[in-house]
């Protein structure tokens, strides 16, 4: 004898029902819509076909949206330093030139690495940041740390014997933005763990470095001269080189706030003015 199961017809509408078996299949939006869009879909005319395809559309417009408020908190990127806040006049006519066709992020899709050089206060940071945000939009995990920072981060993991796992952790971005390079000066410990993350993502995943060091006094970086060529040669084998230049965005500023406060002129007391201020005052 065979037995057969039935699934019973449910008390609720059809909609509602719906909606039920979209929160348990982990549609939540499919959910939240089904009732307002079968309307729309009765007084239009739709087939069930184009139904679906709506709160489809709905659905993964809703998860990108998340996807990406997910990224932005977990990426640690500066919030103040986006595209829309970047002077691009600034900018060189080569790295103005380049600016869209990084953001697009082809770069971080091959593993390519990019690297921004340049004197302090050229805007290295704010260029690499506003690369960063860009590359969220477009579905990549990015991640911003000072090189410092990262240092120790690995150096701990490493002394409780969890450093692989902690590289498995930044593994998981596409990209991994290291800023200031050049102020740091290791212990050999330290440039140990540092050369491993790199050596890590060499031709793999994408890392983004800002340095007002140039290549040929890395040496006091990574100490040891073989550990800084074998460094260099796997930044630079699959890369894009940003050289900024021009004046520092810092020293203008501060420079522009002098002269504003050179011109706030106070103007002198008369004798008429000094007149006016004691009646006011009640003396006579």
């Amino acid at each position: 004898m065979t037995t057969t199961t039935s699934i019973e017809a449910p008390s609720t509408s059809p909609v509602a029902s719906l909606a039920i078996m979209m929160r348990a299949l982990k549609l939540p939006t499919f959910a939240r819509y089904a009732g307002e869009v079968a309307q729309k879909a009765e007084r239009e005319g739709w087939t069930f076909g184009q139904y679906l395809h709506h709160l489809a559309e709905l659905e993964i417009h809703e998860r990108r949206r998340r996807r990406i408020e997910r990224y932005l908190k977990d990426s640690d990127l500066l919030p103040e330093k986006t595209l829309a806040t970047l002077t691009r006049s600034r900018l060189t006519p080569k790295v103005a030139k380049m600016l869209p066709t990084l953001c697009e992020g082809s770069f971080v899709e091959r593993g390519d690495n990019l690297l921004a050089f340049g004197l302090p206060g050229r805007g290295k940071t704010h260029v690499v940041c506003a690369i960063g945000y860009e590359l969220i939009q477009r579905g990549y995990r990015v991640f911003f740390t000072a090189t410092f920072a990262l240092v120790q981060r690995l150096l701990a993991a490493k002394r409780d014997l969890r450093l692989e796992k902690e590289l498995a952790v930044l593994d998981t971005y596409d990209a991994v933005i290291l800023d200031d390079i050049g102020y740091v000066q290791q212990s050999r410990d330290e440039m140990e763990v540092l050369f491993t993350f790199l050596a890590e993502r060499y031709e793999r995943k994408t890392v983004i470095i800002t340095s007002n060091v140039v290549f040929s006094e890395w040496d006091r970086i990574f100490k040891d001269p073989m550990t800084t060529a074998a460094a260099i040669d796997r930044l630079v084998h699959h890369s894009v080189i940003l050289e900024m230049t021009g004046t520092s965005v810092r020293a203008e500023a501060a420079e522009q706030a002098k002269k504003e406060a050179a011109t706030t002129v106070t103007k002198p007391t008369t004798v008429k003015d000094k007149q006016a201020t004691n009646e006011v005052d009640g003396e006579v």
